[in-house]
């Protein structure tokens, strides 16, 4: 099918005597297909005409009985089809915005956009509520198990939030930005309050909403680094009478979670396909008697995993005569398309020559996403398109270094280019292998630099065309939210006064922080709560109209802050006042967090450094048994040192720069320039000694 928004593809319950079940999927090109699978070949049972693009697609019935009516969520309409395709419902719900998420229950039908949510009773406006972040998924717990209406929110601050009626009942904080909830075993578990929820790092959560608080139950975090969730499904698909999570990732890894011990749930199944899963379903598709895991993927392709013996033990590999029919029948195929795309090239090639020529450019869907790393302090760029990459240029007008990614199978190859002029700091290209139709790349920033990065995307489609996506550096880009900070800590203070309005002061925190909802919040003030990703430093911002307040326990923080902020208000001609109160313990808290990481980087650097010495003794002397342990086992762990040096590089250097600055910006706010000093500096930071580096910066005053 054509490319498919996340949640678009369900199973059909079976019905009759037939056991097998019909799969129906919404595309971007607003076409639905309902379609079986006979002898392995996809029968169409209808499909619909193009239109506006499918965000979602829900099945729905009246309570209790089986689910079958398809209902589709196109731009801000939403519309019912009967299992045999026949349009029964056309409802324009009026939203001034497309609809993102939809869920469907009996007569309710509730709906999200960016931040508005709608729940509708027989296409009768029911409930409105304004959400404080942007709303990726919607759920509603069963009403015939907690015999009231309970929707629940995902939100991308990191929160999901419970309502009653129009009103918020209480906000549940999650590890991550959660892309999608599903009920715990497909009905909410026994209580009907089980609610799994999937982030977009990764994670995966269980929790109990009841109706005063929620319990949370268990939670897996990511440690194989894979990528976010956008998709869950319950399904016994291992036979054993208890339900297994399906769970469909970003970076195409299908994964079957099962619940050996009534607690937490174990991986035991993982399959890789090349693309992201927007929707997974578990049910009997192909063949009656075996069950299937059915994934549908970004360019439209849908795959089914089986649980059939291919061919059973000791017996010979014998193609079958069906088999081979279908073999020749697809080789035939494919010959005609191949003689089909030579002729309409050379009919383009005609036309293209001709005096009334009219070029024509090639659409093409990439779907992106840039976010930051917490583990890391990384940030990662996943370009997805929906045809095969011939390359990708990266540009950028901040510096920045390039990192490795082991996933990544492209040629990358740098130019050189002047930063001078026209600043550009960073000119790398990427050629992808053939088939290639997902790219991940990371990117670190230094904090203070801001900008904008450049990916120009070329797929392998004629005539050759490419798309420009941008992604903003902020000043403050390595920091992440986060729900609490540690309020011990010393702490610098900036204090904003001036005639700017609420907006004003909220679009100049969404310019120097990433993770602010760029609407501006609803109330009188607000407070956003900040942790360094690199460092482990923290930040708390308050605004309201005429007034901010920023504290951080990290000079630099507040230095860039102040900058930023008022040039912004400069721009803007806006007068403002600035006060600041300076602790000077917390240059010295700042300089014990980031001390340890700076051994560790110093350490890292000199056993590589050693590592040639090292090898070029063992092979004079032939064995090492005479040198120390200490360097016998740099060389036992050369390789790993080796590709850990490679990961990170220029990290120390980072770090450098980081306690340069913080040794510039402790003196700048005393009005002193101290740039003289730096060279001694860098000499005490190569000693690695934590009390004289202390010592220097309060000597230097």
């Amino acid at each position: 099918v054509g490319v498919t928004a996340q949640k678009t593809m369900r199973l059909l319950p079976a019905s009759g005597r037939k056991a097998t079940q019909k799969v129906v999927v919404g595309d971007q090109d607003g076409v639905i297909t309902c379609f079986g699978i006979k002898k392995g070949e996809a029968v169409p049972v209808f499909k619909t005409l193009p239109g506006q693009k499918i965000a979602r697609l829900e099945l729905g019935g009246a309570l209790n009985t089986p689910q079958e009516k398809i209902f589709v969520a196109t731009g801000s309409e939403v519309r019912g089809f009967t299992k045999r395709g026949k349009q029964f419902l056309s409802f324009e719900t009026n939203l001034t915005e497309s609809i993102k998420a939809m869920h469907i229950s009996g007569a309710d039908l509730f709906l999200c956009a960016s931040y508005i949510y709608n729940h509708y009773c027989d296409c009768k406006d029911q409930h409105y509520y304004l959400s404080g972040d942007k709303i990726n998924d919607v759920l509603c717990l069963p009403v015939d198990k907690v015999n009231c209406i309970t929707p629940v929110l995902a939100c991308q601050d990191r929160v999901l939030r419970v309502l009653q009626g129009s009103d918020l009942l209480y906000e549940v904080e999650v590890p991550g930005p959660p892309t999608v909830l599903a009920l715990n075993n497909g009905n909410g578990g026994d209580s009907g309050e089980g609610i799994v929820y999937g982030t977009s790092d990764g994670k995966l959560g269980l929790t109990q909403i009841t109706g005063s608080k929620p319990i949370p139950k268990w939670e897996i975090g990511n440690e194989k680094k894979r990528g976010g969730i956008l998709c869950i499904d319950s399904f016994d698909i291992l036979g054993d009478g208890v339900k297994e999570l399906l769970v469909g990732r970003d970076d195409g890894v299908l994964e079957i979670y099962n619940f050996e011990s009534a607690d937490d749930p174990v991986l035991r199944y993982d399959h890789a396909l090349s693309e992201s899963i927007a929707s997974i379903q578990g049910g009997c598709v192909g063949k009656d008697g075996y069950d299937e895991i059915l994934a549908s993927t970004y360019s439209g392709w849908l795959t089914g995993l089986t649980t059939e013996p291919v061919h059973r033990e000791g017996e010979e590999l014998k193609l079958s005569q069906e088999m081979q029919s279908k073999i020749s029948s697809l080789r035939n195929e494919l010959e005609h398309l191949q003689m089909k795309v030579l002729q309409e090239r050379e009919k383009y090639q005609q036309s293209s020559q001709s005096s009334t020529a009219v070029s024509s450019v090639p659409a093409f869907s990439v779907n992106d996403k840039f976010t930051l790393n917490k583990d890391d302090a990384s940030y990662s760029l996943i370009l997805e398109v929906q045809t095969a990459i011939d390359n990708v240029l990266v540009q950028s007008d901040v510096p920045i270094d390039l990192l490795d990614v082991d996933k990544n199978s492209a040629v990358v190859s740098f130019s050189s280019c002047d930063s001078e002029p026209n600043s550009n700091f960073l000119l790398a290209t990427y050629r992808c292998q053939a088939n290639t139709t997902r790219l991940e790349l990371k990117v670190r920033s230094i904090e203070g630099q801001y900008g904008t990065l450049q990916a120009y995307v070329t797929p392998r489609i004629q005539p050759k065309t490419c798309q420009v996506h941008q992604y903003q550096i902020k000043p403050l880009s390595l920091h992440q939210r986060t729900h609490s900070i540690d309020h011990d800590r010393p702490v610098n203070t900036l204090t904003l006064k001036g005639q700017f309005s609420f907006a004003e002061i909220h679009s100049w925190v969404v310019f120097c922080l990433p993770e602010v909802p760029e609407k501006t919040p609803a109330g009188e003030s607000i407070t956003f709560y900040f942790q360094n990703t690199f460092l482990g430093t923290q930040l708390e911002s308050t605004y309201r109209k005429g007034e901010g307040c920023f504290k951080s326990d990290n000079i630099s923080t507040i230095s860039i802050l102040k900058d930023v902020l008022s040039k912004e208000a400069t721009k803007r001609k806006i007068n403002l006042n600035i006060s600041y109160d300076i602790n000077e313990e917390s240059v010295r808290h700042t300089l014990k967090l980031i001390h340890p990481k700076l051994e560790y980087q110093q350490l890292l650097a000199k056993k590589v450094h050693l590592i040639d010495a090292l090898r070029e003794l063992q092979v004079h002397e032939g064995n090492v048994d005479f040198l120390l342990p200490k360097y016998r086992s740099i060389l036992e762990e050369a390789d790993q040192l080796l590709e850990e040096y490679k990961r990170q590089p220029a990290h120390l250097e980072r770090l450098y720069g980081m306690i340069t600055d913080l040794f510039i910006d402790k003196f700048k706010f005393k009005g002193t320039n101290v740039k003289t000093k730096v060279p001694l500096l860098l000499e005490i930071l190569d000693g690695c000694d934590q009390d004289g580096l202390i010592a220097f910066f309060e000597a230097a005053a």
